[in-house]
């Protein structure tokens, strides 16, 4: 299929690209790619993408715990990404890095990108360290509001991205590294966090919210009946803020992407339960294979319809892209 659209696809500058750790074998070339974000090009023309919607990589500000650093890195990440964007124009589009470590300058930031730098949403690599490298604040919680007020104010897309927990709240991958990171424990603190929101009343409070996943949905939509049921068992009130069931939220503010998941029966499960307006195609660049990807999706057994759909359309409707 040509025409694609990706839309969590990394790029770093050096304050945010960290060290090699379990990529070290392929650092060299990888932390080449993350700091040369149009590398990706060549990539992009073989196999049919049109545009990649570009983000920091993880955990870059929500990993500096103080505020006033993390506020000065996630605005020259931004600015740096514009200028990717102006020299390519169609070919990138931006999803702005934030310093949630300051509800007010997080959304201001927001603000900035959207109004002036033409972003089209904000992605956020999961909690955010605030004061002390031990800590780890979620954004479930009333402080935040106001910067849920903003973010549906300006009608944009939030994509919630993954990281590790941090060791210290972590024991049970102690011994097991094998576990951190994609294989398991992305996806499970990121399916938490998501959780949080919904449980939390957020979407009560702001039903206009739009909130992004990739990898398939974090495990989520495989366990939404579940989840549901329990809650329900025995006709028992659930014991959280929000109103009504967690799939009804998931259902209707929840937007999920490929990312790094090229696997056919996930894919099917996750339009089963969230419907094929809400799945979109991603990749998950330079961690992941554009080729693969892509291919991927242009042998799936979806109908032409389909895979236009979660190949362009739906992004060009979530991200209101005027290509």
């Amino acid at each position: 299929m040509h025409g694609k659209i990706a839309l969590e696809e990394h790029f770093a500058i050096d304050e945010t690209l960290g060290e090699p750790h379990a990529f070290a074998p392929v650092w060299p070339e990888l932390s080449r790619r993350l700091l040369n974000a149009d590398s990706c090009l060549a990539d992009m023309d073989a196999n049919g993408i049109d545009m990649m919607v570009m983000s920091l990589n993880a955990p870059a500000v929500q990993g500096i715990p103080d505020a006033a650093t993390a506020i000065a890195v996630a605005r020259k990440a931004n600015d740096r990404l514009a200028e990717v964007i102006v020299r390519h124009p169609g070919r990138f589009a931006g999803f702005a890095a934030l310093p949630m470590q300051s509800p007010e300058a997080a959304a201001a930031e927001l603000t900035r990108c959207v109004k002036e730098l033409g972003f089209v949403g904000a992605l956020v690599n999961g909690f955010s360290q605030i004061g002390s490298a031990d800590n780890a604040t979620y954004y479930d919680g009333p402080e935040y509001r106001s910067f849920w007020e903003t973010v549906e104010a300006l009608d944009v897309p939030f994509y919630l991205h993954p990281r590790n927990p941090l060791p210290a709240h972590a024991p049970q991958y102690q011994g097991h590294p094998w576990m951190l990171g994609p294989n398991w424990a992305f996806g499970a603190e990121t399916a938490i966090h998501a959780l949080r929101l919904i449980g939390s009343g957020l979407f009560d409070a702001h039903p206009g919210l739009k909130i992004i996943l990739g990898h398939l949905g974090e495990g989520i939509p495989a366990l939404l009946w579940r989840i549901d049921n329990r809650n329900g068992w025995m006709k028992l009130p659930h014991r959280y803020a929000a109103k009504q069931g967690v799939g009804d939220y998931f259902r209707r503010h929840f937007y999920i992407t490929t990312a790094g998941n090229f696997h056919t029966p996930a894919l099917q499960n996750v339009m089963a339960e969230v419907g094929l307006d809400h799945v979109l195609f991603s990749v998950d660049w330079p961690f992941e294979d554009i080729r693969q990807g892509s291919q991927w999706l242009d042998s799936a057994p979806l109908s032409e319809t389909q895979r236009a759909q979660i190949g362009r359309d739906n992004a060009v409707r979530l991200l209101k892209l005027k290509i």
